[in-house]
This record gives C-alpha cells, sequence and structure tokens, in this order.
C-alpha cells in the first residue's frame, strides 16, 4: 500500500502544484516536511499538532 498528500488540498496552498507518494507513512511525511521547509520557507518542526492533523486528514491511502 502507499500514501498520498497533494499540498493543494491544504487551506490556502491551492496554488501550490506539488504532490507525493511514499510506500510507508513515515517516509512521506519526511517528504510533506522537506517541501514545507523549501518551497513554502516554513520549520516544520514549529507545526503546531492542529497543522499536523490537518495534513495526516489529507493523506490518503492509494
Amino acid at each position: 500500500m502507499a500514501y498520498s498528500y497533494r499540498c493543494k488540498d491544504y487551506p490556502g496552498m491551492d496554488a501550490c502544484p506539488a504532490s507525493f507518494v511514499a510506500e510507508t507513512e513515515a517516509e512521506l511525511w519526511k517528504h510533506i516536511e522537506l517541501h514545507g521547509a523549501t518551497a513554502h520557507q516554513e520549520q516544520p518542526d514549529k507545526w503546531s499538532l492542529e497543522d499536523r492533523q490537518q495534513i495526516k486528514n489529507l493523506i490518503r491511502e492509494t
């Protein structure tokens, strides 16, 4: 089973074309965090629990 995430599904990110697919959810989180840091100049280690839960709700099993 694989896991996927599309950045544009996160509120306010509808212009972002990034999407990721990974074999495990843990690997997918690494991609999401790296993307947040490099593309959006965010600090993933500072994301709130609510932000992380919102992202988790957008992760799909494929």
